[in-house]
């Protein structure tokens, strides 16, 4: 007899390896689970992996329906059947990052200051991260600057080495909060114009935020509304208030200024590893575009020419504000 083959969306995918995860690696209380079902499914999820909409909610109670509780008190071996083994990367690929239609995105054209949730992944399947353009409450491109960056958890510190583009005001940081994992549009990026005083309806940025990140000279900030973690882009995403202990990853970039074009090249192995990774170099799975002959070597494309592999495809997942 053929094995199931069971197909589901991408995102429920990254979810439930998030949940296997913490269930192997977090108390998961059995007897309560035979006990009480979804309702303690629900909850333990909610608190270690992220907050459950109705959707969510839905895909877990498919779960118990298709598998039964006691399938899934026992390590859920449907998650184990979606879920391959760890894959690692021998070495961090080179990726062009492009638009939905596959072609280059430029950096001159990449909106300061903008509120939509722009996402790119990398290195891995599900390894979200942030683009963003940075600006002044102009919305003036303003250059990202290098620094140190401390991790509260050890003490120590890596090094962040700044923007890029054309005024060096371009950074990419990890979609995936340091915390507990959550994602957008939890967690986004709050422009200038929503971070000020008044301006962050409807979302809730607590006082002790803002006035942390005046304090440490950000003029916006990536705050994830599930539990209050704030980052600050101007300084590596440094931590600004927990309850997250370790900063955001970042993703090296490198703008070709010839064609200007954005590539993502790197992680800094010095800081903590995307959210659930124990390297940023293993995952669940290569990119769609990966090439595991070549493994995506520096390569610096023409002008008009749109990459057959190694890209990494950018997302729009709108204006958490309300404005798309």
């Amino acid at each position: 007899m053929n094995p199931v083959k069971v197909i589901i969306k991408r995102e429920d995918f990254i979810f439930a390896k998030k949940l296997l995860w913490k269930m192997r690696n977090t108390k998961f209380d059995e007897k309560r689970f035979m006990k009480e079902g979804k309702d303690y499914l629900f909850d333990y999820a909610e608190k270690n992996v992220g907050p459950l909409d109705p959707a969510r909610r839905a895909f877990l109670k498919g779960l118990l329906i298709g598998i039964g509780v006691v399938a899934v008190a026992s390590a859920v071996p449907l998650i184990n059947s979606l879920n391959p083994e760890v894959v690692t990367l021998k070495k961090f690929p080179w990726m062009v990052i492009v638009n939905s239609d596959g072609v280059p995105i430029e950096a001159s054209k990449i909106p300061v200051n903008n509120p939509e949730i722009l996402l790119f992944e990398y290195p891995m399947l599900g390894d979200i991260t942030f683009l963003l353009n940075m600006g002044d409450e102009n919305d003036k491109p303003v250059e990202i600057k290098p620094t140190e960056v401390l991790i509260p958890q050890t003490g120590k510190t890596y090094h962040f080495p700044g923007g890029v583009g054309p005024y060096k005001s371009i950074v990419a940081y990890s979609a995936i909060c340091q915390h507990l994992g959550c994602t957008p549009p939890e967690i986004h990026f709050y422009p200038p114009q929503y971070f000020k005083p008044g301006g962050v309806v409807p979302d809730f940025l607590p006082p002790s935020a803002y006035q942390a990140a005046l304090s440490a000279n950000a003029k916006s900030v990536i705050h994830c509304d599930c539990h209050g973690s704030t980052y600050d882009p101007w300084h590596g995403a440094a931590v600004i208030t927990g309850p997250t202990v370790r900063p955001l990853p970042y993703v090296q970039l490198y703008w070709d200024s010839s064609t200007d074009y954005l590539y993502a090249v790197s992680m800094n192995t010095k800081a903590p590893p995307i959210m659930d990774h124990t390297s940023d170099l293993e995952g669940a799975a290569y990119l769609d575009s990966y090439d595991e002959k070549t493994e995506c070597p520096k390569l610096i494309l023409s002008k008009g020419k749109k990459p057959t592999n190694c890209y990494t495809q950018t997302q729009d997942d709108g204006d958490p504000f309300g404005g798309g």
